[in-house]
């Protein structure tokens, strides 16, 4: 079954009055990459939040939307894909590189 969709006002309602002007005075695609810097996990909260579904998802959510908006469907898709990866628990975190493997010994 598909999502109901979101009326738009409802997201604007929510907005402060003093917010209002300078978000209409920004592109959909500044608000859009303002988002995804916004949602995008940091590194030094990538062990924190590495394995966090929720957090993971929002932050592929919005970089797809910004690839929409820079007319780049297909990594659009990925993008989504990976998200909806992370709600329905098809994916999960990758081991850290720092400690997926032991350095070699001396010999």
């Amino acid at each position: 079954m598909m999502p109901k969709p979101v009326a738009p006002q409802l997201f604007s309602e929510t907005l402060a009055t003093a917010e209002k002007p300078a978000l209409a005075e920004c592109s959909d695609q500044e608000l859009a990459q303002a988002l995804a810097g916004r949602l995008a996990i940091a590194p030094n909260d990538w062990h924190r939040l590495k394995g966090n579904r929720k957090a993971r998802a929002a932050e592929q959510a919005a970089i797809a939307l910004v690839y929409l908006l820079k007319d780049q469907p297909e990594e659009a898709v990925a993008r989504l894909q990976q998200a909806t990866g992370w709600l329905d628990r098809s994916i999960q975190a990758p081991p850290c590189p720092s400690h997926g493997t032991k350095p070699s010994e001396a010999e």
